[in-house]
């Protein structure tokens, strides 16, 4: 047996979900977190077998307890050409049931149209730790709040083992091609257990005759702040390594796929001052020469740009950060051979020291590569002072340099001229005048969440239905986008436990590992594309002056700063305007 043979065989053995000569399915996967708990279902009662049924998106399944949901085996959906919709199904027995497994035909009209098979994703529900909102921000040790198990993690496995007692949903994603015939498309799902057929689902979608663009030409400006250094430990390789960029590229392409607009880079090292498990690195590295001269090397940050506007996000490259947490700045002492670290408040003369000579030389670099026009020199949540001292300096070494502000002090009015980007914090309202003003400039106006919202937000605890709502109210109260800090800023294992020491659960990311998605962030993106379509809608509405009524009375509803007692209601009749005024 020669040694290809040997190595071939080992990674067949190996592989996730493999079908073996009795086909039987090997459902390999990590070790699923677990919590102390009192269960409440008598599990006993409940007939032998896989039960399935057709669930809610809106509602997030209690592992430990058997779901309160009356058997249904069909859905029903509409969606645009282009458009994703999902699908939640749930399982539970009270026996240990091996490989489920599921297996979609093609969708067909009854005149011969087709959908492939494969627009249709199954993703198993995988549960993580979480907790509560508590105060919000601040420092926080586990036992002081109440924890609980969350399903969220979307797996990319073919198959899965169901433990007994214990209830499992399964997410479906359909993504309808953009060249689909409108029409009502149906298709079977096929639940396998144990090696044999356990149940049937119809699934009829009804394609619309509407398209939306390809995500890349969204309108909505999405800005979910990568950490490509999270990436890098838990794939285990150096940054910046070929490994470093081939585990990248899944989570960025899905990034790419919501719409995202925006690049985040780093200028300097620790631009929040080390805050979340993963420190970000400088994507520049500055050296001060033996001779007091400066030099800098942009290979990482040219990569990186190259990189993400490959995957199609190339709107914008937002640099943090002139005015870092904590003001300090990083650069290699050739005379000393040694890092130096220097604390640099705007205003100072240190201050002007280091950057006069930097952005003088990134100005020429950034004119070299064609990107100047889309940098902007990015901060986040610095105070009034700090920002008059830099927007000073920078407008007599870069006049024209765009800006980009997160605001929590609630001063943007004061540069409302400077910030090409401005990003509210959630219940701070833009007057008309002022978005009119900004919209002429071509300005960016968005709005934020972090770990002081507890609604609308995209925790782990969160109502599912709250990552749509966030599409809806930036439409509602006119804002160009959404940005949130934490696309991918992982925790220590966060397959298992969501917790932060600091923070709320769920707080740093919304997606998981080696392209895992997640219940959160479908839902967004959902809520994105119905902006989206609100967009597309209200351009073709503008000679028909009834339907551009009805379609912003039902915007209207979403201008609210409060969780409303009926969010899902809210939503879904919204989703149902949209879909009565697609037709």
């Amino acid at each position: 047996m020669n040694k290809f043979f040997i190595l071939s065989f080992a990674l067949i053995l190996f592989t996730g979900c493999v079908q073996t000569k009795n086909n039987y399915l090997n459902c390999k996967t990590y070790t699923e977190a677990e919590l102390p708990i009192e269960v409440v279902s008598d599990w006993s009662a409940i007939k032998k077998g896989l039960h399935a049924t057709i669930g809610s998106i809106d509602i997030r399944y209690v592992k430990h307890e058997i779901p309160d949901v009356a058997h249904q085996s069909q859905w029903n959906g509409t969606a645009w050409r282009g458009e994703r919709v999902s699908a939640q199904l749930v399982t539970w027995s009270r026996d240990n049931i091996s490989q489920i497994h599921g297996q979609f035909t093609n969708f067909r009209t009854t005149d011969g149209k087709i959908i492939p098979a494969d627009a249709a994703n199954i993703h198993f529900v995988r549960y993580v730790i979480t907790d509560e909102f508590g105060p919000g921000c601040g420092h926080r040790k586990p036992e002081d709040f109440a924890s609980s198990l969350s399903p969220d993690v979307l797996d990319n496995l073919a198959c899965f083992n169901l433990e007994s007692n214990t209830t499992r949903p399964i997410w479906i994603t359909m993504d309808v091609p953009r060249d689909a015939a409108p029409g009502i498309y149906t298709s079977t799902l096929q639940l396998f257990a144990d090696g044999k057929r356990n149940a049937s689902f119809t699934f009829q979608l009804e394609v619309l005759p509407q398209t939306l663009p390809p995500a890349v030409e969204w309108k909505f400006h999405l800005d979910l702040w990568q950490n490509p250094y999270s990436v890098a430990r838990i794939a285990g390789v150096e940054p910046w390594t070929p490994e470093h960029w081939e585990a990248l590229r899944e989570p960025m392409t899905m990034l790419a796929n919501a719409g995202q607009k925006v690049i985040t880079a780093t200028l300097n090292k620790r631009p929040w001052n080390g805050q979340t498990e993963d420190a970000f690195g400088t994507m520049i590295e500055w050296t001060k020469k033996a001779d007091g001269t400066w030099e800098y090397d942009y290979t990482v940050f040219d990569n990186w740009i190259q990189f993400m506007m490959d995957l199609g996000i190339n709107a914008q490259i937002s640099c943090y950060s002139m005015v870092p947490w904590g003001n300090y700045l990083f650069y290699f002492d050739e005379e000393k051979g040694e890092e130096v670290r220097v604390a640099a408040t705007p205003g100072t003369q240190v201050f002007a020291d280091m950057w006069v000579p930097f952005l003088n030389d990134f100005l020429h670099h950034l004119d070299e590569k064609g990107w100047r026009d889309i940098t902007l020199i990015a901060m986040d949540e610095r105070s009034p002072q700090e920002m008059k001292a830099m927007l000073e300096l920078l407008d007599k070494v870069a006049p024209g340099m765009g800006v980009q502000l997160a605001d929590n002090q609630r001063s943007y009015q004061l540069f409302v001229e400077q910030l090409a980007d401005i990003s509210v914090m959630h219940g701070v309202t833009v007057s008309p005048e002022d978005m009119a003003f900004r919209r002429s400039k071509n300005h960016i106006t968005t709005w934020y969440v972090c770990c002081s919202d507890e609604f609308p937000n995209v925790f782990t605890f969160s109502d599912p239905a709250e990552g749509a709502f966030i599409g809806w109210y930036t439409m509602a109260a006119d804002f160009d986008g959404f940005l949130r800090w934490a696309y991918n800023s992982w925790v220590i294992e966060p397959l298992i436990d969501s917790r932060f020491r600091t923070w709320p659960a769920g707080d740093t990311s919304i997606i998981y590992p080696e392209g895992r998605s997640s219940i959160r962030f479908e839902r967004l993106r959902e809520g994105i594309q119905d902006a989206e379509k609100i967009r597309i809608l209200r351009e073709q509405f503008r000679d028909n002056p009834a339907k551009l009524e009805q379609l912003n009375s039902a915007i209207e509803r979403f201008n609210i700063i409060k969780r409303p007692a009926n969010l899902e209601e809210l939503v879904n009749e919204g989703k149902r305007v949209l879909e009565e005024l697609s037709r």
